[in-house]
């Protein structure tokens, strides 16, 4: 039911920003969508101003439809549409490697990357940008944000059993999906008040109901369309800028491919920090990191059997069950982080330094995985109070 009964006055610059941010993602668009090869420089270029462009319609699209449903459900499609590459990546690997074993570390390592870059770089960037701009010590998230929280805290206990378990089967696809199921529609059950509407969202909110919505979903509908098939030939253009200066092939599908992948949501995270709703910035952030946290990985094993047209199970080596480990124990320490709904500058330096600690010295990446643990006890203790009210809110029990 919609709640819009306020109409906007609109410069006519919106429309002209509104037909310019269209414009500057066709050539991409025109270009991944054929496959039409182009060298790494000039695709870097036209792939990433398209993902720029795609980003901008993405979250307008997610601000104008908080009219007709709930900013948590909002936000939860427009995390799931701004990941998209990284499921298209992630996938790309995990097909090969029903054929192609070697495959297989590539979509572990860049399913592991992506999810590490968006708590240990994400959540700090939209930190500091929140405390340059704005002149803020913390990011103070709302209490409907213990959602995310909550089955973000259900899919790391859950994560921890993959790599004792040594593979990923059919059983933590139902399960993981499951849980994601659950979250999206806890998030649909979400209220909010209708939000102050700024720039072309304004242009969207003032149409008739039936025309609103309809240009609503066209918005998403072609932001995702760019982000699809866009992202990839970006995320190989920048790896094959890499490897011409030598850059380890491993490292770069971990960490510079998910970076080319995450973009969207890491433009969208920076443009509403800047225009001071930092929570909701963590909101999409968060609800990012859920659905990679349990759709994306959950959904490995399934790609993997069709692929190979056999149920058998995705099975991990030593090297990938590190990857997972030290994944799910930078999870955990998040969640307990946020559990008091507050990131303040401690926390992002934190979040920051062990992040940057395990990608420059490979070789200490067990340590950082017993340093996250150790640190999410010690916030877990402190956060206590926290906990409970966190589950109540996640499962929709009424407290007192």
């Amino acid at each position: 039911m919609t709640r819009n009964d306020k109409k906007y006055e609109v410069d006519p610059y919106l429309y002209v920003l509104l037909a310019f941010t269209f414009a500057i993602t066709l050539p991409g668009l025109y270009l991944g969508l054929f496959k039409i090869h182009v060298s790494p420089v000039l695709g870097s270029m036209v792939f990433g101003v398209a993902i720029f462009g795609a980003a901008f319609i993405l979250s307008w699209a997610a601000e104008a439809i908080q009219v007709d449903i709930s900013e948590s459900l909002a936000v939860a499609i427009l995390a799931l549409l701004a990941v998209l590459p990284e499921y298209a990546v992630d996938f790309v690997f995990t097909w090969k490697s029903a054929h192609d074993p070697q495959q297989a570390h590539y979509a572990i390592a860049n399913m592991t990357g992506a999810n590490r870059l968006l708590v240990g770089l994400g959540w700090p960037f939209v930190l500091f940008l929140y405390v340059l701009f704005k002149k803020k010590k913390a990011v103070v998230l709302h209490s409907s944000q213990r959602v995310e929280i909550f089955y973000l805290a259900a899919a790391t206990i859950y994560s921890f059993t993959i790599p004792l378990k040594g593979s990923l089967t059919l059983i933590d696809t139902a399960i993981l999906v499951s849980l994601f199921g659950l979250y999206t529609r806890r998030m649909a059950q979400m209220h909010s008040e209708e939000p102050e509407m700024v720039g072309p969202p304004r242009i969207v909110v003032n149409l008739p109901t039936a025309r609103r919505r309809l240009v609503t979903y066209l918005f998403f509908a072609f932001s995702g369309i760019v982000i699809f098939f866009v992202t990839e030939p970006f995320a190989e253009s920048l790896v094959a800028m890499g490897a011409r200066i030598g850059v380890n092939e491993f490292l770069l599908v971990q960490w510079l491919a998910p970076i080319a992948s995450e973009s969207p949501e890491f433009i969208v995270a920076a443009v509403w920090t800047i225009r001071g709703a930092a929570s909701s910035a963590m909101k999409a952030l968060i609800s990012s990191k859920v659905n990679q946290w349990t759709l994306l990985i959950g959904t490995i094993p399934l790609v993997y059997a069709i692929s190979g047209r056999a149920v058998k199970p995705f099975v991990l080596d030593s090297l990938q069950q590190h990857e997972l480990i030290l994944t799910a124990a930078q999870s955990l320490f998040a969640v307990a982080v946020l559990v008091n709904l507050k990131l303040d500058r401690r926390d992002g330096l934190l979040l920051l330094v062990l992040f940057t600690a395990q990608l420059v010295i490979e070789q200490i990446r067990l340590e950082v995985a017993i340093a996250y643990l150790v640190l999410a006890v010690v916030f877990l203790i402190l956060h206590r109070r926290s906990l409970l009210p966190a589950a109540r809110y996640g499962l929709g029990i009424r407290g007192k």
